[in-house]
């Protein structure tokens, strides 16, 4: 019941993780550094904009936007001295509005900070606005997304030498495996099921049919696991 209470979401898209992404655009000799870093809490969203500015700390402004959470409830935004609202609201919007797939906005846990080192050459309230709002844009065009969803994590306790058979069975047939766990008695493999009594009881039927009834579903609880690059 507390995991409900704690997210109605049952997947969302966010940034894959790994390093951050980066891309640069000029505009009328301003540079805009994007920078894209997958976050899970505020902590880790605001130590980009702190690492950025030791990173380039002759650069005038580090405007920032992150949004996180499945149900996308935290979102904040800075424009880092820039005209209220021209810079941090433009990208905090480019990152809301994000379609992943057609008709579908639910980009989150993700941090970006565009670093811009200033032209000479005034934009105008509108310039800003349009040079933040397309930063991101374009960052997003290119950046490694993925699915996460929270599904049903189940065990299923094997012999180490049936194993990887197994595995390769269960990979062939389009289920999503979780980490794999090596204990003296045997391996257990672990499947992420979505959590629903009918996928439940189809992959329970096929994993008795894969090994003629030797293995069993162990059901445990739910995880956000990534799904699809």
């Amino acid at each position: 019941m507390a995991e409900q209470e704690e997210s109605r979401a049952t997947a969302y898209t966010t940034l894959a993780l790994g390093d951050d992404f980066r891309h640069e655009l000029e505009i009328k000799r301003s540079r805009f550094i994007t920078v894209l870093r997958h976050a899970s809490d505020e902590d880790a969203a605001r130590a980009l904009v702190t690492e950025l500015r030791k990173e380039f700390h002759d650069a005038r402004h580090h405007c920032s936007a992150f949004i996180l959470g499945p149900d996308r409830v935290i979102q904040r935004s800075n424009d880092d001295g820039e005209p209220s609202g021209t810079a941090g609201i433009p990208m905090l919007e480019a990152l809301i509005k994000r379609e992943t797939r057609p008709g579908v906005t639910d980009l989150s846990d993700v941090s970006a900070v565009v670093v811009r080192y200033f032209g000479g050459i005034l934009l105008g309230a509108g310039g800003l606005v349009r040079a933040y709002s397309e930063s991101i844009s374009a960052a997003l065009d290119s950046a490694p997304l993925v699915q996460r969803r929270r599904l049903r994590i189940c065990d299923i306790p094997v012999p180490h030498y049936a194993a990887g058979r197994l595995e390769n069975d269960l990979r062939s047939a389009g289920y999503v495996m979780a980490e794999t766990s090596y204990e003296p008695s045997g391996t257990i493999l672990r499947v992420a099921l979505p959590d629903d009594a009918i996928a439940i009881a189809d992959a329970a039927e096929r994993l008795a049919s894969m090994t003629a009834g030797a293995s069993l579903l162990q059901l445990r609880g739910t995880e956000w696991v990534d799904v699809q690059a």
